[in-house]
């Protein structure tokens, strides 16, 4: 796996993460438990690289 785009990945998550914690207001509670399901998957599939390439 590259280093680099994993990095570019985590840090995208992450921001997606804290982007949906601030605007967490202004969104329809639907839409919200949605991308909020969405962006839990994806930064724990972000662990998961990061475990994966630390042990690779």
């Amino acid at each position: 796996m590259n280093n680099e785009s994993l990095a570019i990945y985590v840090v995208a998550v992450l921001c997606l993460g804290a982007v949906l914690i601030m605007s967490k207001d202004r969104l329809d509670p639907r839409l919200r438990r949605v991308i909020a399901l969405i962006t839990v998957v994806m930064i724990a599939l972000a662990f998961v690289f990061v475990i994966y390439d630390l042990l690779i």
